[in-house]
């Protein structure tokens, strides 16, 4: 399984779980930024062991060439010195260490085809992260702009959701019939105290009309004695 495959299985379990758990999208680009930076690094330390084990094994093919040669020039000098078997003997460890210094080149060979995928896939990974890192600032734009649309939703739609608005209305129409009421008990005041006005004026001319008369009676009999 490669680097990008066991990522990929990580952020889909860690973001399916903050999903599950109703968390905050920004939390959860958060946490897979997280998942993918420690992927990074450990696909760094992968990269780091694979191409040192490469260098190990070209040594080691190295040293093998290197003691095969040798054992060439120690063939050569046993037969030059008339010694057939040291001379075979010398050749077959000879074929030995060529035969390691193969199979080393030959597994560095594969190890370098891992290390090329390892560094292709860690090159993949880091622009990943990066493309990531900046979609997260965009992401919590967008996300801003939808919350406050939905509170603008819920605003928008609070007299037609009954409860506090619905309440509000017929408080506001019971003052509006207690203020109509009172206009008209004042308008009413206002026609009874003119009815007493007139019934008063009434009263006052009867009242006048008798003072008069009173008057003319007194003063005529006062005139009437003088005069006697």
């Amino acid at each position: 399984m490669t680097i990008l495959d066991r990522l990929s299985r990580l952020l889909r379990a860690n973001v399916n779980d903050l999903i599950s758990r109703a968390e905050d999208p920004g939390m959860i680009i958060d946490q897979a930024l997280r998942d993918m930076r420690g992927a990074y690094a450990e696909a760094r330390n992968e990269v780091a062991g694979a191409m040192a084990q490469n260098a190990k094994m070209e040594r080691e093919a190295n040293t093998n060439r290197t003691l095969a040669s040798e054992y060439e020039k120690k063939a050569e000098e046993a037969l030059r010195g008339g010694s057939e078997d040291l001379a075979r003997e010398a050749l077959r460890r000879a074929q030995n260490h060529k035969d390691l210094a193969k199979g080393f080149d030959e597994q560095r060979a594969t190890q370098q085809a891992t290390v090329d995928q390892l560094k292709t896939q860690l090159r993949a990974l880091e622009a990943k992260i990066d493309e990531m890192e900046s979609k997260k600032s965009l992401l919590a734009a967008r996300q801003s702009t939808a919350q406050a649309g939905a509170t603008l939703d819920r605003v928008s739609g609070f007299d037609k959701a009954g409860g506090a608005m619905d309440a509000f209305n017929e408080m506001e129409q019971k003052v509006a019939g207690m203020e109509d009421r009172n206009r008209a008990v004042g308008e009413l005041r206002k026609e009874s105290d003119f009815d007493e006005q007139l019934k008063d004026l009434g009263r006052n001319k009867d009242v006048d009309d008798a003072f008069a008369a009173l008057k003319a009676k007194v003063q005529g009999g006062g005139t009437g004695s003088s005069q006697s």
